[in-house]
């Protein structure tokens, strides 16, 4: 799939860990470099936080970041901007919308490049629950992204649930802001955990620095007495203005809910996480193979089936930040042209290699299929049209174009990127609703501004390479 070709102009899109990763090794490699993140900070969801706000304990690998940011010195860094659009071809190019989203005055560009490293992450899913629009529930994403940019908790008591260890670091960072954690509800058994993460353990070797942060997760809830709760979730969340209490029951292995196990735990917010379901909008666009499991299909230089087209990160599997490192660096370096038998991909496939022993045990926190049994007829789960569970079961052996027009799940703001899985899940089908190639929203007069700029811009035969210098415009 990859190219063995020179590339001098590397365009990368999100700057993450894999994004920060390939553009600091594709630079080193010789190559001009742009890159490009909505953010209004490079270092995306798990270095998010603000020089003045965030507590120092919440900034996991500090030292990999300054270094990271240090070789950046090269590299032109464009910050606050939602990329609309690209296309494949050659030159590869991005249209941009530069400055803060809710801006009217918005600076459309195009970019060109020779190769393409896509790093544009994962975001949380979250279950649908009844109760699970009131004030105060949020994803463990932003229930952590709050932490870390604002030094805020959530609320002033705290339930913590759904799947995976993101709900440990999620707790801790909510108890070290003064926040009170009153459970967290992990819904993989204590049994299958022991079995997934416990089989051939010397095949996290490579992954011994997380058993530190693991380490420290487990002492912060010791020290705060904080209840863990196995087997288990929250299938209603109660309140009339607001989040008052949850209803935390025990499911079965497959998720459905087991009666007479019901509990009240009083709180003021939730924090939902139920894994995390990768961003594949631009690689749709650029029309990158598509795995069956919705992660990019790559080679083992992070190729794609589209030439000059490399991907890292959680888009490709979820596997984390030191995953999401090593692949970066790995699609930095093919898409500046480094050939694969040089000494440089060493290191980085070790690290790979051995960080896909520990993504591989993640598969013990998968979702059941039973989990929709805790829905009620009028739980939404679509929340930007407002669809309900009783109005998806109306249309249940529709089309999915028909079920679609008629409910409208799905084609909200969100573009299915929230609801589109759990809509399959109720309906016990697959009709990629999340699979969408609308990149970001685009005022009528941004898009009328955006392609009169193109036109001239094509006209004049395109932009030169001083484009993709640092500071350039």
């Amino acid at each position: 799939m990859s190219s063995t070709a020179t590339h001098r102009r590397v365009m990368v899109i999100g700057a993450g860990p894999a994004g920060l990763a390939a553009a600091a090794s594709a630079s080193a490699a010789g190559a001009q470099v742009v890159l490009i993140d909505e953010g209004e900070r490079f270092g995306g969801q798990f270095w998010r936080h603000h020089p003045d706000l965030t507590d120092p304990r919440l900034q996991h690998q500090r030292r990999r970041f300054a270094d990271l940011s240090t070789s950046l010195e090269g590299v032109r860094v464009v910050s606050s901007a939602s990329v609309w659009r690209v296309e494949p071809g050659s030159p590869l190019r991005a249209h941009v919308l530069v400055g803060p989203a809710d801006g009217a005055q918005r600076l459309a560009e195009t970019f060109e490049a020779d190769a393409v490293v896509v790093a544009t992450g994962a975001h949380d899913r979250v279950l649908p629950v009844p109760g699970w629009t009131l004030p105060g529930v949020t994803s463990a994403g932003a229930a952590q992204a709050i932490a870390k940019r604002d030094g805020l908790a959530p609320g002033v008591r705290t339930v913590v649930a759904g799947a995976g260890p993101f709900l440990l670091p999620v707790g801790q960072s909510v108890t070290m802001l003064g926040g009170e954690v009153a459970e967290v509800v992990e819904a993989a058994s204590a049994g299958r955990i022991l079995r997934g993460w416990g089989r051939r353990p010397w095949e996290l070797t490579a992954a011994a620095g997380k058993a530190g942060e693991l380490g420290s997760y487990l002492l912060s809830l010791a020290r705060h007495r904080i209840p863990y709760r196995f087997g288990s979730a929250v299938t209603r969340i109660h309140g009339e203005g607001g989040v008052e209490a949850v209803t935390v029951q025990r499911i079965d292995a497959e998720w459905r809910p087991i009666a007479g196990t019901e509990r009240t735990v009083e709180c003021d917010s939730v924090a939902l996480g139920h894994g995390f379901t990768p961003r594949l909008e631009v690689a749709i666009q650029l029309g990158c193979e598509i795995g069956s499991d919705r992660f990019v299909r790559t080679d083992s230089q992070q190729g794609t089936s589209v030439a000059r087209v490399y991907v890292a990160g959680e888009i490709t599997g979820i596997g984390g930040a030191d995953a999401a490192l090593s692949e970066g660096e790995i699609a930095g370096l093919a898409a500046a042209g480094v050939p694969a038998s040089d000494a440089r991909y060493r290191s980085p496939f070790a690290a790979r290699r051995g960080m896909r022993a520990f993504a591989a045990r993640l598969d013990v926190h998968r979702i059941g299929v039973g989990w929709t049994a805790w829905l009620e007829d009028d739980t939404i789960v679509c929340r930007c049209e407002t669809v309900a569970k009783a109005t998806l079961d109306e249309y249940a052996t529709a089309s999915s174009r028909a079920m679609r027009l008629a409910t409208r799940a799905g084609l909200g703001a969100c573009q299915g990127r929230t609801c589109g899985r759990s809509v399959e899940d109720v309906l016990g089908t697959t009709f990629s609703i999340d699979r969408r190639p609308v990149l970001s929203s685009v005022r009528i007069g941004e898009l009328a501004v955006a392609i009169a700029s193109d036109v001239d811009h094509r006209a004049d035969g395109g932009p030169c390479q001083s484009s993709l210098e640092p500071g350039g415009s």
